[in-house]
This record gives structure tokens, C-alpha cells and sequence, in this order.
């Protein structure tokens, strides 16, 4: 059964502007789990106290600061990252953070780079899976959303995670940032689904509610299905209007 995980920095913005509220918001719309980008910026026992109160439980957020992990001088400041978001986690019950590997570096070639990314989730992965957390590694469109970010190829990035060869390190797959790159998800998937940790959806253009642009989603469902994910689908979009109407056009577009 398909588990709706509600990203609280888009959905319910419009209505709401404390997140606390944002939280409530998704659980009375029937949401099944909530996620967040940020955590130092938010009032943890706020969310603690609401997560309690709704019994929603929290998918997913991210590893914060955020480091440039293709840079290997940034390592020591992730690992350190790491360790914080990960003790977040346990106090929050998320099982996922989201890790990103900053912008390519002009001076380095890509093949640095890929190992600098592989070095860094190695070393951290150990500290995840003590705590019984997944670090989730999250390509992003350049085209469209963040123009230099280093690692924009779905592939690429069920290489790192196969490079690492630990279970407490996945890969985010964002449909809309994989469509967005012209990607095609039976393609880049192909019998590596057991490697996604966690999925994002927005459609495409525009970055609203499945149903709203052009994305073939149930040919994209049925991919996720092929590979027999079972994991949460994050909603990571901007609604075009209320959030609740855009519910029922997303359940209706990934049913």
C-alpha cells in the first residue's frame, strides 16, 4: 500500500506558517507521514510534541549543515554533521536523512569528485548505522531547479550508493528532478530498485501536484512497483492552489 509522506516546507504553506501547525495540517488530511528539509532553523520540541499528539510519524530530513562532500576538505564537517542530524533522528524517530553533495567544483575532475562523494558516505554510513538510520543521497535536475550541483544523474548516483556497499546508505530518487533530466525510470532503475531508500514526486513543469504537468506517472508507478519499492513517496511540490484540493489530484495521478 502506498505510504504519503507530506514535505511540511511546501505543502500547507500557504495555510500556515508555523510548522507545528503544518504537521497537524498533514495528519488531518490523512497523510501518513511528514517530512521537512532543515532542522536547525525549527523548534524541535515543537515538532516533538506534535508528532506525539498526531502519532504521524517523520520520514525524513536533512543532514544539516550541509557540506560539499565531492570536496574532501569538507569531510571532517560532514562526519560531524552527521553525527548531529543523527541524534536529531533518534530523538524524532525519522529513519531517513537526506544527504546532498554541494556543487561541482570547477578545478576537480568528475572522477575525484565521484570518489571524494563514495569516501565520504563510506565513512559516515557506520555512524548512521549504529543509530538504525539510512542516509539517503539525492540527485537534483541542473537544468531547471540548481544549475552546478554536482550529481544530477540518477545512475551516477546507484553507483556511489553500490560503491559504498553499506545498507545505511540509499538513494533518494526525486521523479521530478529525474524527469526534469530527461530520464526514463524503468531505464535508470533497472533492477536497482532495492537501492532507493526513499522517493520524492512533483510534476513537471512547474514542480506542482502529480496530475498538474506532463509526467506519465503511471508508467513511473509502475516502475517504482517493478522494483518492488515499498517505500514512503515524499510529496515535495508546490500545490497550484489549497493543499487539500492538491491531495486528491496527487492520490488520483499515483494511485
Amino acid at each position: 500500500m502506498m505510504k504519503l509522506s507530506g514535505c511540511i516546507e511546501m505543502l500547507f504553506k500557504a495555510e500556515h506558517d508555523a510548522i507545528d501547525a503544518r504537521i497537524r495540517a498533514a495528519h488531518d488530511a490523512g497523510l501518513d507521514a511528514v517530512e521537512f528539509w532543515s532542522w536547525r532553523n525549527k523548534s524541535l520540541d515543537a515538532i516533538e510534541r506534535l508528532l506525539q499528539e498526531t502519532d504521524i510519524p517523520l520520514s525524513a530530513f536533512s543532514v544539516e549543515p550541509r557540506c560539499a562532500i565531492v570536496d574532501p576538505a569538507t569531510h571532517a564537517a560532514f562526519f560531524d554533521a552527521v553525527r548531529d542530524s543523527v541524534a536529531t533522528a533518534k530523538r524524532l524517530g525519522a529513519p531517513t536523512l537526506i544527504v546532498l553533495t554541494g556543487d561541482e567544483l570547477p578545478d576537480r575532475s568528475r572522477d575525484e569528485q565521484h570518489r571524494a562523494v563514495v569516501a565520504a558516505l563510506r565513512q559516515a554510513a557506520p555512524i548512521a548505522a549504529d543509530a538504525g538510520v539510512v542516509l539517503a543521497l539525492e540527485p537534483l535536475n541542473t537544468r531547471v531547479d540548481h544549475a552546478g550541483y554536482y550529481l544530477s544523474s540518477t545512475a551516477e548516483g546507484l553507483d556511489i550508493v553500490e560503491a559504498v556497499g553499506s545498507t545505511a546508505v540509499r538513494l533518494l530518487y526525486d521523479l521530478y528532478h529525474s524527469a526534469v533530466m530527461g530520464e526514463r525510470p524503468n531505464e535508470v532503475l533497472a533492477g536497482r530498485g532495492h537501492l532507493i531508500g526513499h522517493v520524492h514526486v512533483a510534476d513537471a513543469p512547474g514542480r506542482h501536484e502529480p496530475g498538474s504537468g506532463s509526467i506519465d506517472w503511471p508508467t513511473c508507478m509502475a516502475a517504482l512497483r517493478a522494483e518492488n519499492y515499498a517505500g514512503p513517496i515524499g510529496l515535495e511540490y508546490r500545490p497550484t492552489g489549497d493543499t487539500v484540493a492538491s491531495l486528491r489530484l496527487a492520490r488520483t495521478s499515483l494511485h
